[in-house]
């Protein structure tokens, strides 16, 4: 085996590992809901990822001093979580007041929290494994809404190691600040035709076979930038704008399964909608902006590397990506 290969097997075993642990089932948080009955009850849901029925992840939520539970709860399973769901009531409401997590998993998953209000609106707090609590806020005005949908458009897409690495393989194939600027552009507005007729219940596609298929559409993409890198340049390197869109479209299914998640706040959802978008366009292009700023250190820094070091990153997106293929496809018939 010449050393350039064996090289590139040992860093793809490595970042395969590391991909795996980091985030290969690419949205799967505990989800928490509070949705207002009166000024003082609420009807809660608790949906926590679970091995089957009998082991979810112990995590229990604690609510503040004064709350009482006015219904026994109801539980079902869903396949890969369970759910809980029972109606509260607190004296004065729950405006103000901390709402925590608890137990030996807390701090091993993200956590959704969203409040929905009598009015429609409602409050989406996305809770990192280090924060385990969060204040309900009062009923959230259109700026609020905005500004929390953003922010989770960000989060959502930072935290999709493979929408990231869709993204990766495709600046690996394209070259030139414009053939850039117009392949990024292609998937964005691709995605947001896709986010948008599915968020409105326009199209319906299965979660798992999406899931697989984005996996198999950053395959094909690392396929094709080994392809350039032999003198065989294929579709994506002399059209890669096409390929982006084709294959935004798919990803675009993949972030509305995420918003599907948190939900949309019926008096504001053009709103929220609009803001997840921008806030999933703004942490791309501050992806593409860091691989860019990176590639150009490390090109001043080392002006000559050694020739396997071209190959090594096609090869560890396209192995992770199929790993992910055949998990996901797997699942779909679990």
């Amino acid at each position: 085996m010449k050393r350039w290969r064996l090289w590139c097997v040992v860093l793809y075993l490595a970042l395969d590992t590391w991909f795996g642990v980091a985030r290969a089932d690419t949205f799967r948080p505990a989800y928490f809901e509070l949705r207002q009955v009166d000024a003082q009850r609420f009807d809660v849901v608790w949906k926590v990822p679970a091995l089957d029925r009998t082991t979810p992840m112990a995590m229990h939520v604690r609510f503040p001093d004064g709350t009482t539970v006015e219904s026994q709860a109801r539980t079902a399973f869903t396949g890969d979580a369970l759910v809980q769901e029972w109606r509260v009531r607190r004296s004065g409401g729950l405006v103000g007041q901390a709402i925590g997590f608890e137990g030996r998993a807390t701090g091993a998953t993200d956590i959704i929290a969203r409040v929905e209000w009598a009015d429609g609106t409602s409050q989406v707090e996305r809770l990192p494994v280090a924060r385990t609590e969060f204040v309900v806020a009062a009923p959230a005005t259109v700026g609020t809404v905005a500004w929390s949908y953003g922010v989770l458009g960000v989060e959502h897409i930072l935290g999709g190691i493979d929408h990231l690495l869709f993204v990766l393989a495709l600046l690996l194939v394209v070259h030139g600040g414009r053939r850039i600027v117009a392949t990024i552009t292609a998937f964005t507005a691709a995605h947001s035709l896709t986010l948008a007729a599915a968020t409105f219940g326009w199209v319906h596609v299965p979660g798992a076979p999406v899931e697989a298929t984005i996996a198999l559409s950053i395959v094909f993409v690392a396929a094709e930038v080994i392809r350039g890198m032999r003198g065989r340049p294929g579709l994506a390197a002399r059209a890669p704008w096409v390929v982006a869109f084709a294959f935004g479209l798919l990803h675009g299914f993949g972030f509305a399964g995420a918003l599907a998640e948190v939900g949309l706040p019926q008096t504001a959802i053009p709103v929220a909608l609009l803001t997840f978008n921008i806030g999933v366009e703004l942490g791309q292009l501050a992806f593409v902006g860091v691989v860019l700023g990176l590639v150009s250190l490390a090109r001043r820094c080392v002006p000559q590397w050694p020739a396997w070091t071209r190959y090594a990153p096609a090869y560890t997106i396209g192995g992770t990506a199929a790993c992910w293929t055949i998990q996901r496809t797997l699942s779909i018939f679990a």
